[in-house]
């Protein structure tokens, strides 16, 4: 009878699925286990992988996703994907300590506790063989930031390595937010009942293959999953980093108009020209060069689970986005001047404008430029 269940996301990680299977094996001796892959499609053939050994170990099963993207949300499927009826995540790149599996499954399959998890700065637990202190620091500080805004209290809530029933998990799927790439946070943070926590020493390690996916997004990632639990349920996280995107848009819009009018302001001005010639160039400038800003910070980082990648699909998603943007500003000029003709004052108009536009962008551009409505 199945009686534990090893959650591993992945991207890029086909030479570690051999490994930490038979990692599993030694350290689960005498349980009744499986280990569930989820890759985010990674283009080096790591679901392949996983299907090849599967083949010969029905204990090793792959779930591909196509078109999604992101470690909270990879963890949160492969958790409502098996029957096992404690569940498991960690990493794939043999940086966590498997040794503590059996023990962890005790504590939990035993009903002392509802979660146990991996700590690296418990008192026991080292780092030494990671490497590098610089992301230590990082970590100690994240961990800092989450208890203050979250109210957990561990010694390492950014752990990616934990355990619950899956029963636990599930009746609160749903309100998950899947955002970020720390799950743990997002579970502790989310459920109304206290869960009683075991908290293991673990001696962090380096990767066994390939390098770091934690690329330059991953602070970003850390805010996004914060504010999420903190003011999602008031503005939808998405929308508010399109907004707040926009805003730096109009900040390199109006940083541009000033660099044209100061430089090229008088060149511009010839007798053949309209006076108004130098402003209407600067302008054009400034809406292109900030409308490729946002397009770029928006497929970085606002819709990074979704990110355009490729000279075709980013050019094609760039003229999408700016006839997007163009309709958008009709809608902005549009409401704004009829609610001026009707005797709105000038200023609560063009914000009524703008708040229109920047929902109207939103819908859009979720929708037709990088599919996610």
């Amino acid at each position: 009878m199945l009686q534990l269940a090893v959650i591993l996301p992945t991207f890029n990680e086909r030479k570690n699925i051999a490994l930490m299977v038979e990692r599993l094996d030694a350290a689960l001796q005498g349980l009744a286990w499986e280990v569930v892959f989820v890759d985010d499609n990674s283009p080096d053939g790591t679901a392949d992988e996983a299907r090849r050994i599967a083949r010969d170990d029905p204990r090793v099963r792959v779930i591909e996703r196509i078109g999604r993207r992101g470690l909270a949300s990879a963890a949160i499927e492969g958790m409502c994907a098996t029957a096992a009826p404690v569940v498991a995540v960690m990493d794939a790149d043999g940086q966590h300590d498997e040794k503590l599996l059996p023990q962890m499954y005790e504590a939990v399959a035993g009903g002392e506790y509802d979660v146990a998890y991996a700590s690296r700065f418990a008192e026991g637990a080292s780092t030494e063989a990671w490497g590098r202190p610089d992301r230590v620091k990082a970590s100690g500080v994240a961990n800092s930031i989450a208890r203050k805004v979250t109210g957990v209290d561990l010694s390492d809530p950014m752990s990616g390595f934990f355990m619950l029933k899956g029963e636990t998990l599930r009746a609160d799927a749903h309100r998950l937010s899947g955002v970020g790439f720390k799950i743990l946070l997002d579970i502790l943070a989310t459920v109304d009942a206290p869960l009683k926590v075991k908290e293991f020493p673990m001696n962090f390690s380096a990767r066994m293959e390939g390098e770091s996916k934690l690329d330059r997004t991953v602070v970003f990632e850390f805010l996004v999953g914060l504010y999420d639990k903190w003011l999602g349920r008031f503005i939808p996280t998405r929308f508010a980093l399109f907004g707040t995107v926009g805003g730096l848009g109009a900040v390199v819009h109006l940083t541009v108009l000033t660099l044209v009018l100061r430089f090229f302001g008088t060149d511009l001005q010839l007798s053949h020209y309209p006076k108004e010639a130098a402003f209407i160039i600067g302008q054009t400038m400034a809406a292109l060069t900030a409308m490729t800003f946002n397009f770029v910070l928006n497929n970085e980082l606002t819709y990074s689970d979704k990110r355009l990648r490729g000279a075709g699909p980013v050019t094609r998603g760039w003229l999408k986005f700016a006839a997007t943007c163009a309709f958008g500003m009709l809608a902005n000029i549009g409401v704004s001047t009829a609610l001026v003709r009707i005797g709105i004052h000038t200023y609560p108009a063009a914000i009524a404008g703008i708040v229109l536009a920047s929902v109207w962008n939103f819908a859009l551009s979720s929708k037709f430029v990088w599919g996610k409505y």
